[in-house]
């Protein structure tokens, strides 16, 4: 299971030229589900996305919370985030999770988030083509997998997985 969290002023999906979803400032979460992800996983990776520290305190110092500062989650599902593409120039997606599995952990992961005590949480419509929009909150990336914790924080840079 893999995850991008982007801090947002606002985001929204749509599907189908109608909007799905919007939150306002929060998170937009991009959640990759992979096969043989378990809701152990699931749980754990939504505790981290709740905690994470990564929002400003009033000294600007990023000392809290989604949750601290009741901001809301969009989790949009995204399994092109279980892509491989250690091989020639186009991705396997042999690693995603089908979709009559992922789709309940995917469900899962947005009710952990709420029992974990964000405000407001939102999905897309799982399986759709859909668009997000978003505004970011600042230039700042941070992606979790589980196993594992945050990879990565780049101020102001794109992050190496993106290019």
């Amino acid at each position: 299971m893999k995850a991008v969290f982007q801090r947002v002023a606002r985001a929204s999906v749509e599907a189908a030229g109608e909007e799905i979803a919007s939150i306002g400032p929060g998170a937009l979460l991009l959640l990759g589900v992979a096969a043989g992800d378990t809701e152990a996983e699931a749980a754990l990776l939504a505790k981290k996305a709740a905690w994470l520290r990564v929002f400003s305190d009033q000294e600007d110092k990023m000392n809290l919370s989604v949750r601290d500062t009741g901001g809301e989650v969009l989790v949009v599902s995204n399994f092109t985030l279980c892509a491989d593409c250690s091989h020639g120039r186009r991705p396997e997606f042999l690693s995603a999770a089908r979709p009559e599995d992922a789709e309940p952990l995917y469900l899962y992961f947005a009710e952990r988030l709420r029992l974990e005590g964000v405000s407001r949480v939102c999905t897309g419509c799982f399986g759709a083509r859909t668009t997000s929009f978003f505004f970011l909150a600042r230039a700042e990336w941070e992606k979790a997998s589980w196993p594992g914790s945050i990879c990565a924080n780049f101020r102001g840079n794109m992050p190496p997985w993106c290019g």
